[in-house]
């Protein structure tokens, strides 16, 4: 499957979901959530509407799909994303831990690498159990942040990963970020402590394989992130972190030039999607 991710860009595939999701993602999210007749499913974290847009080209008929998002812009995005393909869901602004609905509401709660942004994750899964109904299907999709590969034949570029990893981690310490980056594999534990029967786990890869020198763009969107990062950052050792990261870059890209065809990248994380249904 051509999921994508780049931890030189990124230190976590929080942003990156248009990316990896595909065909065959969007028929695993059909096949555990089950979106049948006269159902109620809910989408916790939608975003941009992603899941809520692939689902609709599988043209399901008469379920009722609801999405929140804690980010009330995208909720409007998602909104008119939705109607921009003729698709009947509803969107509201919520936050995860606390959903506005009451108890049993839905048939099936799913969330698609949302509880990496979460503080409380077992009590965002609470939420989730609460608002399904007993014999309900809860899926969870989520990274492994803490667990990245990453290979290139440059030495500049294993240079660059070890500071991508410290220039990112620097920002999140800086913001205060207390989230888990090892989220994903620890899903199964929580939900069997949290009411929810265990049925299966899925894995899934998010790869990019880089054979001959990168474009040009690949460069540019490398600084462009790097450089709002930067932006971002109120701390003067990040800032001098990202500008030492940017000329790490700058050599790399100059050594990936030099190698030619025979210079490789590859990168690889992994999704870790766990199913389960609340208990009877």
């Amino acid at each position: 499957m051509a999921r994508e991710v780049d931890v030189l860009t990124a230190p976590t595939v929080k942003h990156l979901r248009d990316r990896w999701w595909d065909e065959s993602f969007t028929n695993f999210v059909r096949d555990t959530v089950q979106p049948r007749a006269g159902r109620r499913i809910l989408d916790v974290g939608c975003g941009t509407g992603t899941a809520e847009v692939k689902l609709s080209r599988l043209h399901l008929t008469q379920v009722m799909l609801v999405a929140v998002d804690l980010v009330s812009d995208r909720a409007r995005e998602a909104l008119t994303a939705a109607r921009s393909h003729n698709l009947r869901a509803y969107f509201a602004a919520a936050d995860g831990g606390a959903l506005p609905f009451a108890d049993e509401t839905f048939d099936s709660a799913f969330c698609v690498a949302v509880l990496q942004h979460v503080g409380d994750v077992a009590g965002a899964v609470r939420e989730m159990v609460r608002v399904t109904r007993p014999g309900g299907r809860i899926v969870a999709v989520e990274p492994d942040n803490s667990a990245r590969y990453f290979y290139s034949s440059s030495a500049a570029g294993m240079r660059a990963y070890e500071m991508a990893a410290r220039f990112f981690a620097s920002g999140s310490r800086e913001r205060g970020d207390t989230t888990d980056p090892a989220v994903g594999p620890k899903l199964p534990t929580l939900f069997a402590g949290n009411g929810i029967e265990l049925l299966d786990v899925q894995l899934f890869p998010v790869s990019r394989a880089q054979l001959g020198v990168p474009s040009k763009a690949v460069w540019a969107e490398r600084r462009t992130a790097v450089q709002q990062a930067i932006e971002r950052a109120t701390n003067d050792d990040t800032r001098r972190l990202g500008q030492e990261y940017l000329v790490l870059l700058g050599e790399y890209a100059t050594e990936a030039n030099t190698a030619g065809a025979a210079f490789v990248e590859i990168q690889n994380t992994m999704l870790f999607a766990t199913v389960g249904q609340r208990a009877e």
